[in-house]
């Protein structure tokens, strides 16, 4: 059985970001709260959607789950870590925090 996680700081991926690696920022929320606020170049399958779509996530690739507040994307990364990804992080606080401490020209909900 996988363990749970581990977070990055919303700080620690925006450097990450921006240093150019190679990261794949997954947001599993649903399609009407991305219309609301995206990070640029995050990769959209809903929560639901994400057992079905697996082959659509390297599993040789870093992987950061985002979500509104982090429960959904924590669920998924304990999926992905179930089903052998071995770099999976969660997005503490998820896209609200990014709002908030990342780029403030983003909407919260």
């Amino acid at each position: 059985m996988a363990g749970d996680p581990q977070e990055l700081s919303c700080a620690e991926v925006a450097q990450r970001l921006e240093r150019g690696e190679p990261l794949l920022l997954l947001d599993v929320r649903e399609s009407w709260e991305r219309e609301i606020a995206t990070i640029p170049g995050s990769c959209h399958i809903p929560m639901g959607e994400v057992p079905d779509r697996l082959h659509e996530v390297p599993v040789d690739q870093t992987v950061v789950v985002q979500c509104h507040h982090g429960g959904r994307s924590m669920q998924v990364a304990r999926l992905l870590l179930s089903k052998g990804y071995a770099q999976v992080y969660n997005l503490a606080g998820g896209i609200d925090a990014w709002a908030k401490e990342v780029d403030d020209s983003l909407p919260t909900y």
